[in-house]
């Protein structure tokens, strides 16, 4: 079995870890904004929610949504999952018959409830989907770095140039690994999970498994940010993929370039499967015969995922921060006493649909993957 703490042994891309630090000590350290890549119709049966959520997970607000709308909970649309230690800015739909705003959809703007917020309202003609959306922008606070801050900064220019390799992080396998587990002991006949959520948890994890496995591979060999022959492609940004029996050099630039990328597996059925699936990743998924004998059993789907993600609009800054006595950051400014400041590091930067803000860190961190960070599933 995978256990959840060889995730902070997957190799990285660009060289051995800046240094550690600590992340997410509140909410405030971690701010994601979906980016869902379209503006509401403004006219439309469903209402298009805009919320600011702060300790409250996705599931939750949803029901909490339901009962203030008067509406059953599958009635509430929403395309991803955003952790409740986090602060976010979150899209959901509820129907325009809701028991609030059939006058007058402003008055969605007074509603709030514990940990969040409605902060924007408008018509919209369909319910959002899980995975209807671009991605996700992000601001992390990094406290307490201790490394090499000039080899971070230059590690930074070269995801900002590279991108990353396209890990699951943490949060796909549960805490302490527990939606991994559970997969495992369904497959193996020993346990049932209990409910639809649970069961779809499982299934996710024992994909992102196998995935993480391949892509662990092909950056071990080198080969996680370029094409090979009889690869399968994905382009950029998109759900498409094509087969490459041979790799040419248009497509060589066009991967250099970031326009399309290899594509790993989400393991599952292959039945009608569009392409031929690489023979490396049959080797891997091989070494793990519970989860990929138990996906394909339950009728998954085999799908395809980047091995590359893109980060965009990448900034940075690196600080120096006088601390209280309680040890928490004050302020920034610039300063030389080492025994009352505290090295910081702002970042920005925006994600794909589906790829993990840890992904970054890892690259940069030698305990991005050890820690529960909040992210997004789609």
């Amino acid at each position: 079995m995978i256990e959840p703490e060889s995730l902070s042994h997957l190799p990285r891309a660009h060289g051995g870890p800046a240094g550690r630090a600590r992340l997410r000590t509140v909410p405030e350290d971690f701010v994601v904004r979906e980016w869902l890549g379209f503006e509401a119709d403004g006219e439309g049966d469903h209402l298009l929610l805009k919320l600011r959520k702060r300790g409250a997970n996705t599931l939750w607000v949803a029901k909490q949504l339901a009962r203030i709308a008067k509406i059953h909970v599958r009635d509430v649309g929403f395309a991803g999952l955003k952790d409740r230690d986090a602060v976010a800015e979150q899209s959901f739909t509820v129907p325009a018959r809701s028991a609030i705003g059939r006058d007058d959809i402003q008055e969605w703007l007074a509603v709030s409830g514990e940990g969040f917020e409605v902060i924007a309202v408008a018509r919209q003609r369909r319910k959002l989907r899980r995975g209807a959306l671009r991605g996700n922008e992000f601001e992390i606070l990094v406290r307490d770095f201790a490394g090499d801050a000039a080899l971070l900064e230059a590690r930074l220019r070269t995801i900002a140039l590279e991108g990353i390799p396209n890990y699951f992080g943490p949060q796909r396998f549960g805490h302490a690994g527990q939606n991994l587990k559970l997969a495992q002991a369904w497959f193996a006949g020993e346990a049932v999970p209990r409910d639809r959520t649970q069961r779809g948890f499982a299934l996710s994890a024992a994909r992102a498994a196998i995935f993480n496995a391949v892509l662990a591979q092909r950056v071990a060999e080198g080969s996680w940010n370029r094409l090979c022959d009889g690869d399968i492609a994905g382009l950029d940004g998109s759900a498409s993929i094509f087969a490459v029996p041979v790799v040419d050099e248009v497509l060589r630039e066009r991967c250099r370039q970031l326009d399309i990328h290899p594509t790993g597996p989400l393991w599952g059925a292959e039945r009608g499967a569009p392409e031929p699936m690489p023979s490396l990743e049959r080797q891997v998924a091989a070494l793990y015969p519970i989860l990929a004998q138990g996906l394909a059993r339950e009728g998954m789907e085999a799908q395809r995922r980047t091995l590359r993600a893109r980060v965009g609009e990448l900034t940075w800054s690196i600080t120096a921060a006088r601390c209280d006595t309680a040890g928490d950051p004050a302020a920034d400014m610039q300063v030389t006493d080492t025994q009352t400041t505290k090295t910081q590091i702002r970042l920005a930067f925006r994600l794909p649909r589906g790829a993990f803000a840890t992904a970054v860190m890892h690259e940069l961190l030698d305990n991005a993957f050890i820690q529960d960070m909040p992210e997004d599933q789609e």
